[in-house]
């Protein structure tokens, strides 16, 4: 798998990840909860295993796609680089918001767990934009360029 394709494939992965955390998680409680774990609502086992089986869907639809997921973009484009940076920056933090969602128990500052919260949180909004931007880009490389009359 090459570094782009990586990249794409993580953010079809935390995509879905950032945009229903609490859902993921909760279908990762009720799956350990069906095989008799009991488990805390926020705790940290049940985002595992919701992060584990979103990471199981996608990897199925991959296999199913037969290749890389979409966009694959054209590496000889115009934004193509700039918008697989662009990914990447949005993948970086949305890592971060989900590495935060597991940490934060272990923090011993209320007062650093909400400013940390109020922070990742306005990650959650930032990814969106990188990642809608950088699609955009390395869509476009894709595209035929013009040329003026």
């Amino acid at each position: 798998m090459k570094l782009s394709e990586l990249n794409i494939f993580m953010a079809w992965f935390l995509i879905p990840q950032t945009l229903a955390m609490g859902w993921v998680a909760a279908v990762g409680r009720v799956l350990l909860e069906l095989f008799g774990t009991i488990t805390q609502e926020q705790g940290i086992p049940g985002r595992i295993v919701g992060a584990l089986l979103l990471l199981g869907v996608i990897l199925v639809i991959r296999r199913l796609h037969g290749g890389p997921l979409p966009i694959v973009g054209n590496p000889e484009g115009k934004g193509y680089r700039f918008g697989h940076r662009l990914i990447f920056t949005g993948n970086i933090l949305a890592a971060s918001l989900f590495v935060f969602q597991l940490v934060w128990h272990w923090i011993p500052s209320p007062a650093a767990v909400m400013v940390l919260a109020q922070f990742t949180s306005a990650f959650g909004y930032w990814v969106m934009a990188l990642w809608m931007v950088g699609f955009s880009f390395v869509y476009q490389s894709t595209l035929p360029g013009q040329s003026r009359p």
